[in-house]
């Protein structure tokens, strides 16, 4: 189940910017789902079309039930379009990911990413985080800046706290 943050009536696609989550299985959590503005627009026409239903689900398999990892790649014509990029070994759970790697790039805290991933430790999110070669320069290089910066003439010094 989806919900939106908006209320009922005057809904834009600013007031799409997260959904909350629910599953029928029981061993999931609710969480909020941040929806970026990119695909705010789709969001609401999705709402629009269930009558802004609290209950309904905003995308339906072929039968207007949950969407089966079948539907979904068969849908997205997902083993074509992998091969075709030569990235047959991905799977649609590594996008995941990479969504997470993406917001911990641009910024989020990792006890916000906990949240929306709906870990229940940092620890498994921080499995999820992958930062590339240049993530793991420049923070060499924010390091070498932060010391280069701010200290006295001898350097700095080792304290014990």
């Amino acid at each position: 189940m989806l919900l939106v943050q908006a209320g009922s009536s005057g809904l834009t696609s600013d007031d799409c910017r997260w959904l909350r989550e629910g599953s029928a299985r029981g061993h999931q959590r609710a969480r909020k789902v941040p929806i970026i503005v990119e695909g705010r627009e789709l969001v609401l026409e999705r709402i629009n079309a269930v009558d802004r239903d609290p209950d309904a689900r905003l995308f339906t398999g072929p039968r207007g039930g949950r969407i089966s990892t079948a539907v979904l790649r068969d849908a997205t014509h997902w083993d074509e379009v992998v091969a075709s990029l030569g990235y047959e070994h991905l799977r649609r759970h590594d996008l995941r990911h990479t969504g997470l790697t993406w917001m911990a790039d641009a910024g989020v805290p990792i006890h916000v990413l906990r949240k929306i991933a709906g870990h229940g430790s940092l620890s498994t999110t921080q499995r999820y985080l992958h930062p590339d070669g240049a993530s793991v320069t420049a923070a060499g290089q924010a390091l070498s800046e932060h010391l280069s910066t701010g200290w006295s003439q001898s350097g700095p010094r080792l304290r014990a706290v």
